[in-house]
This record gives C-alpha cells, structure tokens and sequence, in this order.
C-alpha cells in the first residue's frame, strides 16, 4: 500500500505541551516506515483538561506534576534533546500559534507541517513567547510574505479563531483529550510513550 493510499496517522499536539514536541520529532519518520501518511492537527489542552475534563494543569498536580517533570529530564537524556525552554515555566498562550497554523492548515496544507515544526522549535528549542502575533506570522510563514499576510488577516479576521475552534470541537467529539495523541483506523493511543506501541500496532496490523 503506497503512503498516498493508506489512511493518515492523527497526530493532535498543543504547542505548549512539551511531550507533544517531543513526539514531533519523531511521527513523520515512524509512519513513513510504514507507508502512512501524518496528518498534524492542533489541539487545546487548556480546553480539554481544564474546562472538559475539569483537571488542573498536570504539572500542578501533586506527585504527578514532580513525576513528569523527571519523566521529561529522562526522556530527554534517552533522546539526546536539550530544551531552551524549562518545562516548568508558565506556558504562553497557545492561541496564536494554533490559530495560525490552522490557518495555513486550511490554505496552505502543504506548508502547514513544516510551520508547526518551526513554531515548536522556536518555543521550546529558542525560548520565544508565541504571545505576539506578527512574531508568530513571521515565524509560520516560513520566509513566505504571502503566507505572513495571509495568517496576519486570518489572525485579525477571526477566521484563524474560528478554524482552531472548530478543530478543538472535533478533536473532543473523537476522544482527544491530551497532547500528544495518535489517532489510527480509529484507534487512540495518548503520551509519547505510546509511540513505541504504536509502530508495534502499525508493524503487525492491530490485535
């Protein structure tokens, strides 16, 4: 089955969401030796944790919150990832970013993967607040002034809202709670941990 043909892997992230980052680098070589093509979609975990799910952010949840910290710190020294950015500061809104990705998403699909690269490394890898929208739009267009434009009158219109909103609504109607996930032949599997899982699933066919 060639990639074109087979059904994507869903991966949903949230820009804020350092396992989500870490899982971006990784999804697109994983399907890619199994012939699947990644459909990358951002999600809100400050709606599905906080507001659907009623959770505080995981970090402030006790024990938990000192378990990720140091999952993290070892995931990293495993991958050899060296974040900017400490996973225990305060997020910035995400907003922004998932705006205008969704943006492009939706008039630019080919360029939209390679924008979502770039605005996870400049957060994370570069330290840069996603709080600022022509610093954003700079950043997704990619060197592209159409698609700087384009995002920076999506972003003032509303139309960039409305798309992540959409998105977000979808994402919950098909069970996406957490960043990241991986959504395959209608299969859910949550946490970067689960990539490993997921190319057993992939490599032998589901059980």
């Amino acid at each position: 089955m060639s990639e074109t043909s087979a059904a994507p892997i869903d991966f949903y992230f949230d820009f804020i969401s350092p396992f989500g980052y870490f899982a971006s680098l990784r999804i697109n070589a994983l399907a890619a030796a199994h012939g699947r093509p990644v459909d990358w979609r951002s999600m809100l975990v400050g709606v599905t944790v906080l507001k659907v799910m009623g959770l505080k952010p995981m970090l402030d949840i006790p024990l938990r919150g000192a378990y990720l910290k140091h999952d993290a710190a070892r995931y990293m020294r495993r991958h050899g990832i060296v974040l900017t950015r400490p996973i225990d500061r305060p997020p910035t809104s995400p907003l922004l970013a998932g705006r205008a990705f969704h943006w492009l998403r939706t008039h630019a699909p080919d360029r939209a993967r390679a924008a979502a690269a770039a605005l996870y490394a400049a957060y994370w890898m570069e330290d840069i607040a996603l709080d600022d929208a022509e610093r954003v739009a700079e950043i997704a267009g990619l060197g592209n002034a159409a698609d700087r434009r384009g995002i920076l009158d999506g972003l003032a219109s509303g139309e960039a809202a409305l798309l992540l909103r959409q998105e977000v609504d979808a994402s919950i109607a098909r069970g996406i709670f957490g960043s990241p996930s991986f959504l395959v032949d209608g299969e859910l599997f949550f946490g970067v941990e689960k990539l490993e899982l997921l190319d057993e699933w992939l490599e032998v066919g589901g059980w």
